[in-house]
């Protein structure tokens, strides 16, 4: 019956090695060894074979015939591992495969899909499965390769590279303002009617900093929870109430007087749009590839 164990690839490597080199010194100089790992490695093979692959002096060393035999065999080997390598160390750095991408909704739509047929065009062994949802997906539980995420901190297990600030602001329509009056400070937005949103980073409560210092908390209360910002839109723009929104979702409406910034001397907390992945000691090509796009494409300094 066949031995199952495998063959001895190291051995037969390093005996092509010595005998290209013509010495055991050079062969661990050329492969960064000891002198004793390579001929440890040797004698472990012949007692494996069951005969000598070099005759040993003081002074040199020689090749057996069965060993000259041997070593021009574990030469082409060692030559088509190599090629081997190379091959794969070649598409392993070509950007190629899938990620799995998630992003929050209303960020993904306005600013992300409008950029995929570039990607796709830069990319096209790359296939990007883009997943649109504004809850904070589990990366590794869910099968993601990368995610955007806004937040003011992200999740230290995670690596995240800060793509740009992401502020937030407290708004409502002129037609709001001119029903109820416009909140002269964080307490009285406790009588006004404030929108929801259920997937924000952190808790319920609106945190505010004065511009000198002073901080301020408000939990808001009023007649619309949502789990999408876009969603709060028609609402806000319909004089229903106050919201929290980021830049990104109040600037255009903000610049259009759709919509005021209230309490502007007054600031939530800061944030930004990272992206992010899960730990590993060797990131594939395509997810470096895919950082670059996006922080070349989406990167802001204010």
């Amino acid at each position: 019956m066949l031995s199952t164990r495998l063959p001895d690839f190291e051995g037969l490597a390093l005996l092509a090695r010595v005998a290209e080199e013509r010495s055991f010194a050079g062969a661990a100089r050329a492969l960064n060894l000891s002198v004793a790992t390579v001929s440890r490695a040797i004698t472990r093979l012949e007692d494996r074979l069951g005969a000598r692959v070099f005759n040993r002096t003081s002074r040199k060393v020689a090749l057996t015939d069965f060993g000259r035999t041997l070593a021009e065999r574990g030469a082409r080997m060692l030559r088509e591992a190599e090629e081997a390598e190379s091959a794969a160390r070649e598409l392993s750095s070509r950007p190629r495969g899938t990620i799995n991408l998630a992003v929050p909704m209303s960020f993904g739509l306005r600013e992300v899909s409008p950029l995929l047929p570039a990607f796709v065009r830069e990319f096209p062994e790359i296939t990007l499965n883009l997943h649109l949802s504004d809850a904070t997906v589990d990366l590794i539980g869910g099968g993601f390769d990368a995610a955007l995420r806004i937040a003011a901190l992200p999740d230290s297990s995670l690596i995240a590279r800060r793509l740009r600030p992401m502020g937030r602001f407290l708004v409502a329509s002129p037609s709001y303002i001119a029903r109820y009056g416009r909140p002269q400070s964080p307490a009285e937005l406790n009588v006004h009617h404030c929108l929801g949103y259920a997937y924000r980073a952190r808790t319920a409560t609106w945190h505010l900093t004065h511009s000198d210092g002073r901080e301020a908390a408000v939990t808001p209360t009023g007649p619309l929870s949502v789990t999408n910002v876009d969603a709060l839109l028609p609402a806000l723009l319909d004089g229903i109430g106050i919201a929290e929104l980021p830049c990104f979702v109040a600037d255009p409406h903000v610049a259009g007087g759709r919509l005021e910034i209230l309490l502007p001397e007054w600031k939530l907390p800061g944030g930004g749009l990272y992206f992010i992945t899960p730990a590993a000691h060797v990131r594939p090509a395509r997810i470096d590839a895919l950082s670059e796009f996006l922080a070349r494409h989406l990167s802001r300094s204010d």
